[in-house]
């Protein structure tokens, strides 16, 4: 092929195959804009082999020439390619075979491996309680000096707004799956004592399970999954937006700006939540009772009156705070927790109701024997 006139400062690209097919010349400005030209040519260019590419009189070469060349020097065959000194670092470069390397898992297979994950899973486990326990020490200082000086310190009107999101917002959910469970309690408690004669008693075991025990774990675990995650969704995203960052900035004290409206607007919805949640539960009950049994709603309240104490409402009661305290504590922590990207905002917020949960059936459990062992 012969070579073409120059049209300006930069001769056009060529390349020219000698008669014998076993050199072939290149020269001129192998650049991006006559790349597709090449490309083309090159393409129509007779396979040969032991070939040597002459490129001696290359005047320019950027990336795309310099691909252009190793592929057509691969094409022939792995060809001798014979180019200017400054150009071989660029073809070097662009010859060498990236690829990623292998992956190691440090993880040892078998049955080392399942133990190397129950450590590691337990030493994450003890770092994470250790630096929730530094953090509930800080945030228990600050909610001392905040009462010590309650109006420098205290949000009050941030605390009325947080008992509005996380306690009148959520009437509506908590006393729909409330009246279902107590539905559920009573019917399945007419089914079991049917076989005895007493289906009576299904109000007395309706009343106690519900005010001691369900009222309030429902609740925490409905309140965990709402109010929790929404504490973690919003203060990490205002660390993906470097809104804390700004906060600091200003010398604004985060705990009483962010964490404890939340702790103290929780901790007072809770309470009136679960006792809403009782009443809730014990219409779902009756209504059971009535459709099933016969039971009017009189003779419903007579029986309930005579089978419970003021200490099994306050049994249940007692719980809803310490719960309350506990889920906006965690969904608080793993807030700040959050790295700068949406994928952790999404990571820690699913965390933070896994443990809330977790933390609150523990809770209910040591509840239940420490009232056990007093007799209450």
């Amino acid at each position: 092929m012969a070579s073409i006139e120059a049209v300006s400062d930069e001769p056009e690209a060529w390349f020219k195959l000698d008669q014998d097919k076993r050199k072939l010349a290149v020269g001129g400005a192998w650049t991006i804009h006559e790349s597709a030209r090449l490309d083309r040519e090159l393409n129509e260019l007779e396979a040969c082999k032991d070939i040597e590419i002459d490129a001696s009189k290359i005047s320019r070469l950027d990336s795309a020439g310099a691909w252009l060349l190793l592929r057509t020097s691969r094409a022939l065959g792995k060809a001798e390619l014979n180019v200017p000194k400054q150009y071989v670092p660029l073809l070097e470069s662009l010859d060498q075979d990236h690829k990623p390397e292998r992956h190691k898992s440090r993880i040892p297979p078998g049955f080392k491996g399942r133990l190397y994950k129950i450590g590691r899973a337990t030493m994450t486990a003890k770092d994470q309680g250790v630096s929730m326990l530094g953090y509930l020490g800080r945030v228990t200082v600050e909610t001392g000096e905040a009462l010590a000086k309650p109006k420098h310190n205290l949000r009050i009107p941030a605390i009325f707004h947080q008992v509005e999101e996380t306690g009148i917002n959520a009437l509506p959910i908590v006393g729909l799956l409330s009246f279902l469970i107590g539905v559920v309690i009573a019917y399945q408690g007419i089914t079991q004592l049917k076989q005895f004669g007493a289906e009576l008693l299904t109000i007395d075991g309706l009343g106690i399970i519900t005010l001691r025990e369900m009222g309030v774990l429902m609740t925490s675990i409905i309140i965990a999954g709402r109010s929790g995650s929404a504490f973690t969704a919003q203060i990490g995203t205002m660390r993906v937006n470097e809104e804390i960052d700004a906060m600091q900035t200003m010398g604004l004290n985060t705990v009483d700006t962010l964490v404890l409206p939340r702790i103290i607007g929780l901790v007072i919805a809770l309470p009136l939540l679960t006792l809403y949640a009782d009443i809730m539960g014990l219409l779902g009950g009756a209504l059971m009772c009535y459709f099933d049994l016969g039971v009017t709603f009189p003779a419903f309240l007579r029986e309930l009156q005579a089978s419970l104490h003021i200490q099994t409402l306050m049994v249940g009661l007692i719980k809803a705070p310490v719960f309350a305290f506990v889920i906006a504590l965690v969904g608080c922590y793993e807030g700040f927790q959050v790295e700068r990207n949406a994928a952790s905002v999404g990571l820690l917020t699913t965390r933070s109701v896994v443990e809330s949960v977790f933390l609150v059936i523990v809770l209910d459990a040591a509840f239940s024997v420490m009232f056990s062992v007093l007799g209450i």
